[in-house]
């Protein structure tokens, strides 16, 4: 018989590794929904110490900690940034790939 792990405590242990958790953020704020990444971000945080351990890190209190991840949380850049930084992440951007469409590429719009 095969033993089921739960998921997730599963995913919490493998939420420790930086490049994962890293991928799992990224993968998430591709879904353009804040709850979602809160939600993913409030998962680091648990696999990296917890909310105790952020607050400490982050000299912002556990209630301000419970308030921002939480489900109606509304972080500014620069709490998202201090939360990120504790474990070595940060806020990015990307260009978005686009598919040619035919042969030609898009032409530049002219200047009026």
């Amino acid at each position: 018989m095969i033993k089921m792990t739960p998921f997730h405590p599963f995913m919490i242990e493998r939420l420790k590794d930086p490049e994962l958790a890293a991928a799992y953020l990224d993968a998430t704020a591709a879904e353009k929904d804040l709850g979602s990444m809160l939600k993913a971000i409030r998962h680091v945080v648990e696999a990296q110490g917890g909310i105790g351990h952020l607050a400490k890190r982050t000299n912002l209190s556990r209630t301000t900690l419970y308030k921002t991840l939480s489900p109606s949380g509304n972080p500014g850049v620069n709490t998202l940034d201090a939360i990120l930084g504790v474990y070595d992440l940060r806020i990015s951007f990307q260009p978005l790939v686009r598919e040619k469409r035919g042969r030609n590429p898009p032409r530049p719009r002219k200047k009026p």
